[in-house]
């Protein structure tokens, strides 16, 4: 869409995620209505929007029960101090998110977001381990190619270099491990390559002396790397290696939370308990900002009784009534409507769709699980004027989805789709022919 010169001025004061301006401001995507599955422009055009925003609306944007519940909550409160105490509605969400999650996940904080969750759930591991006599383990042990959020612990977790190049020297107290996709190739399988990064860790824990290690935080699926899917041995072996050394695995659910993958959590889809797990985007659904950490319940007894035991840690949005509301009428809908295995339904279905992309001669892998699916492309095999100026099929890619009116999450070497939990097999057909059109499409501007 063209851009009216009010709205390139404005677009000037503000930032796109991601995104030069200058780039932007030539076909602005702006959006003033979303529904189900779906997005409109300033100018009418729909957009399949196949991640839900971005891998946060899983039940479709503005699903009535959840922006029900939230205007129901305006005639109640809409804020609780937070210094005093805490609202109703934000106790019934501790509760909520307990009874789903696995393990005794049952001490709960909401937050307003994925990042304030990763470093709440950090802080707390290193005042539990002081509070505990084990003061001295403070370090984060994570991947390569990971992303945990864009404040400063979480992007020192991270693992994502173009995401956090421009703010160093990060934070102390950070290690980094290689991810199984940056070895995959030195092994004979994909099973080898996870067990034996898997195993990497505890090196990594000896040489660091177990006694300064805190916690292992890490994506069960990583997005930012292609969609990275690990074995359940590797999820198995890092939980055995945290309890021989007494590390807590904190495992970063704010893109793999609620239903997706096939189970509530993709620690239930890896039969893996962590001791923490960080949620945000879905947890609401998108209609409010929400994210929240469960960890094990006994570990609230290292803040309970004394005066100066408490937490010391808090955002004036925590628990926020809104945000309960929401995160309560979505948990709902997922149960009762059994969407976690509808997920896993209808991800064979995607996956099997995906699948006939291969005649195309462009796609390496697919991966994931549930209805979260990553494409890896192969980009050197091309030829044409714009592949040899080094312009890759996932470049272009980006360009033509927007031409065909879908959203996707685009990278210069793969792609990733998530359609909302609403969808059903007609919206797969759909998603999949105006992917096959895009890359169709993007295949004949590179081959120019």
């Amino acid at each position: 869409m063209e851009a009216n010169e009010r709205y390139k001025r404005l677009l000037k004061k503000t930032f796109i995620d991601y995104n030069q301006t200058a780039k932007i401001i030539e076909k602005p995507l702006i959006f003033p209505k979303a529904e189900g599955l779906y997005q409109w422009d300033l100018e009418g055009k729909k957009y399949f929007d196949a991640i839900g925003g971005i891998f946060v609306a899983v039940l479709g944007h503005r699903h009535p029960r959840v922006v029900e519940a939230v205007k129901k909550q305006l005639d109640k409160t809409t804020f609780s101090p937070s210094l005093h105490g805490v609202s109703d509605v934000g106790l019934e969400l501790v509760d909520k998110l307990g009874s789903i999650s696995p393990g005794d996940l049952n001490f709960v904080k909401g937050f307003c977001g994925g990042s304030e969750s990763i470093e709440a759930a950090m802080k707390l591991s290193r005042q539990y381990f002081k509070q505990t006599g084990r003061g001295s383990k403070y370090k984060f042990i994570s991947n390569y190619l990971s992303y945990h959020g864009g404040t400063f612990a979480a992007m020192a977790a991270s693992g994502n270099a173009n995401r956090k190049i421009n703010f160093e020297p990060q934070m102390g107290g950070f290690i980094k491990m290689l991810s199984p996709m940056q070895l995959r190739d030195k092994f004979a399988s994909w099973a080898q390559t996870c067990a034996f990064t898997a195993q990497m860790f505890e090196d990594v824990i000896i040489n660091e002396n177990p006694d300064t290690v805190a916690g292992i935080v890490i994506e069960p699926i990583c997005n930012t790397g292609g969609i990275i899917t690990p074995t359940q041995e590797y999820f198995q072996i890092i939980r055995d290696l945290c309890d021989k050394y007494d590390v807590m695995l904190i495992f970063d659910e704010v893109l793999t939370g609620f239903g997706k993958t096939g189970a509530m959590f993709a620690a239930d889809a890896y039969q893996v308990v962590p001791d923490i797990i960080c949620s945000g985007k879905s947890l609401t659904s998108g209609v409010v900002p929400g994210g929240a950490i469960m960890a094990h319940e006994h570990y609230a007894d290292a803040f309970y009784g004394d005066l100066g035991r408490e937490f010391a840690h808090g955002h004036s949005y925590a628990n926020n009534p809104m945000t309960s509301a929401a995160g309560i009428a979505v948990i709902d809908v997922l149960t009762e409507e059994k969407l976690p295995e509808k997920a896993e339904r209808l991800g064979a279905y995607l996956e099997n769709k995906l699948n006939g992309l291969n005649s195309l001669g462009i796609i390496k892998e697919i991966r994931g699980k549930g209805v979260l699916r990553g494409v890896e492309l192969v980009s050197d095999q091309l030829t044409g004027k714009k592949a040899k100026e080094g312009l890759k099929l996932g470049n272009v890619l980006k360009q033509t989805a927007i031409d065909n009116g879908l959203i996707m999450r685009i990278d210069p070497d793969w792609f990733a789709v998530c359609p909302p939990l609403i969808a059903n097999e007609p919206d797969i057909d759909e998603l999949v022919s105006l992917i096959e059109k895009s890359l169709k499409d993007a295949l004949s501007i590179l081959s120019e």
